[in-house]
């Protein structure tokens, strides 16, 4: 590769991955903010219209109740497990109201905890429900069920059913769930008439009216593995799209959110039918995610049985694998949405998990788990990337014979091109080995990026002064850190602009300038700083390269802090091994004149070019 080449072709490397993180700021992220902006608008109208009686679409709605008053608008039964709190509803046998006890809606410990299902008539109700489709009285979400055991259901203690219909079927349920986040439902049908029956097994997971946070992540949606092939589809494109249809063996369906889902499993070796689909309901829309299963008849004095899962809960990594491993459900653990770097997202993920796990037992905290993936990873590039700061360190070494040789062929292109592979041969120079390794860190990046903004096990992760792995640091320079009485990031004016499409993406980067990234363009900046002079680069570009690290700041203060951490982590490293390269290689470098000049500041200059 040519020192021409080496120059553009380094210099594209960054433009582009600045170019792709800008974009990401300046035009995704606003464009979440005015979607959101867009949501809350519309919600705002429809609370307007439903004042006057009328449903967004202006014709009559149906009264809409405060989550308490539906909850008190028929017999329930509580659910009180190790991780889940809320009720059943007797009418329909909903699943409709549920709460996740172990995790939070905010950073604050006294935060409610996070509500995953909301009761049938309030606004955006969230439910599930199973039953069986076919027969004449089969029971509907609406079928008033009779208790006939003890409640609450919790693990130990299983909650029995009953509904008999006119036309001579008894359907018996039996609701089981465990400690974590797993409902195994049971149903029985008896034909008591004298006809035989068509009936079939049906789950459908539903949700009428979108609150405004949801549908702005990655994978939030229908979402189901059919014949073990992962199906989704995301909120715009599930309206837009219209209804959908799969056929399987066995599988999985439901609806998820970023951290969370519902999503019904049926027996894994009966043919299913599902569907996602949208529909108008009381003008508002509803979201369904539905299965049938296989038909079958029953005679006059006979009986079936149905067996499904319902896992509705946080989608933490371990427990999706053993529901998977336990259930036989495929691709269980890909309702966590790894990107399309799964291949190095996943394997990452694992590994900081495993730290995370082990170093949690002698109390240290998430960042300290990201120190020992940084290791890792450093560790397994460390022979391409010494490879490459080795050769860069002896390009360094050889700049004053090669300006000499720019200088003496100046007018002779051939000549100095000539004369150069010569230097390169008797130097053992490859500018090619210093130029690959500056990949090796791309699906890196883009692998964790991922990582720390969709896996469960980031949110309101710690380390230090951060409460939340997955959001952006929570200072910001210009009120000195929090030292200061004023919070820019929750001002009226500031966030008033930030919704203004490009220009609030600038205010954004601007106001939410937090410790980690200035601390990552430090870092960044003193690597460039000690590390070899790029040939070929006239001063301007030079100049323009090293503000590269504080452009980087800038664009990553809205990324996840945890990848500022890993990244900052990473930059120390490179600096002490280009440190240690341009020492074993006798090489000038300003981490050296600097503490020259410090311990004697009146000889310093001279005594550098004594050595020199």
């Amino acid at each position: 590769m040519q020192p021409d080449n080496n120059r553009n072709f380094i210099i594209f490397i960054v433009v582009t991955l600045v170019l792709v993180m800008a974009y990401e700021q300046f035009v995704i992220g606003p464009m979440d903010k005015r979607h959101q902006a867009e949501a809350a608008q519309a919600q705002a109208v429809a609370v307007s219209q439903l004042k006057q009686g009328l449903a967004p679409n202006g014709q009559p709605a149906a009264p809409k109740l405060t989550r308490a008053q539906a909850l008190a608008a028929g017999p329930r039964v509580a659910v009180d497990t190790p991780a889940l709190s809320g009720s059943i509803s007797l009418a329909g046998s909903r699943l409709d109201d549920l709460f996740l006890k172990q995790y939070r809606q905010t950073t604050d410990a006294s935060s409610p905890p996070v509500e995953l299902l909301r009761p049938l008539g309030a606004d955006n109700s969230y439910y599930a429900v199973a039953g069986w489709v076919g027969a004449p009285g089969a029971p509907d979400e609406q079928t008033p069920w009779t208790q006939t055991s003890q409640g609450p259901l919790t693990p130990a203690r299983p909650l029995e059913l009953t509904y008999a219909s006119p036309a001579g079927l008894t359907f018996h349920r039996e609701i089981k769930v465990d400690p974590q986040s797993l409902f195994t439902v049971t149903d029985t049908v008896e034909n008591h008439g004298a006809a035989s029956v068509d009936i079939a097994p049906y789950g459908a997971v539903q949700r009428r009216g979108l609150p405004p946070d949801v549908g702005k992540a990655a994978m939030e949606g229908a979402i189901g593995v059919f014949d073990k092939v992962l199906k989704e589809d995301k909120y715009p494109a599930w309206k837009k799209d219209g209804a959908k249809d799969y056929t399987s063996t066995g599988g999985w369906t439901g609806i998820t959110d970023k951290y969370w889902m519902a999503v019904f499993a049926p027996p894994q070796t009966e043919p299913i039918k599902a569907r996602f689909e949208v529909t108008p309901v009381n003008g508002v829309d509803d979201y369904q995610a539905s299965y049938v299963g296989q038909p079958r008849v029953i005679q006059p004095g006979g009986q079936a049985t149905e067996t499904t899962h319902i896992f509705a809960g946080a989608k933490v990594v371990k427990t999706l694998q053993a529901y998977g491993t336990a259930l036989n459900l495929p691709n269980f653990d890909k309702a966590v949405d790894w990107g399309w770097f799964e291949i190095v997202s996943r394997p990452l993920f694992l590994l900081l998990d495993f730290y995370a796990g082990y170093l949690a037992t002698v109390g240290l905290g998430f960042g300290w788990a990201i120190l020992a993936l940084t290791i890792s990873i450093r560790t397994v590039m460390f022979p391409a990337f010494n490879a490459s700061y080795a050769m860069s360190t002896k390009m360094k070494k050889v700049q004053p014979e090669m300006k000499a040789l720019q200088e003496r062929f100046k007018g002779d292109a051939a000549g100095q091109q000539k004369e150069m592979m010569a230097l390169y041969a008797r130097e053992k120079i490859n500018p090619v080995t210093g130029c690959i390794p500056m990949l090796l860190p791309l699906p890196v990046f883009y692998a964790l990026s991922n990582v720390f903004s969709v896996t469960i096990e980031m949110r309101h992760a710690s380390f230090g002064w951060v409460k939340d792995l997955s959001a952006p640091d929570p200072t910001t320079i210009w009120n000195l850190f929090g030292l200061l009485p004023w919070d820019p990031l929750h001002n009226a004016w500031i966030l008033a602009i930030e919704g203004v499409p490009f220009v609030g993406g600038i205010f954004t980067l601007i106001f939410h300038l937090g410790a980690w990234p200035i601390l990552y363009a430090a870092s960044m900046w003193l690597s460039l700083l000690t590390g070899p002079t790029m040939t070929g680069i006239d001063p301007t570009q030079q100049k323009l390269m090293r503000w590269m690290p504080w452009l980087f700041m800038i664009v990553l203060a809205q990324s996840a802090v945890g990848l500022v951490i890993y990244w900052s982590f990473s930059s120390v490293f490179t600096l002490v091994q280009q440190y240690v390269l341009m020492r074993r290689f006798k090489v000038d470098n300003p981490i050296d004149q600097f503490f020259v000049r410090l311990t004697s500041p009146r000889t310093a200059v001279k005594d550098v070019k004594a050595a020199e």
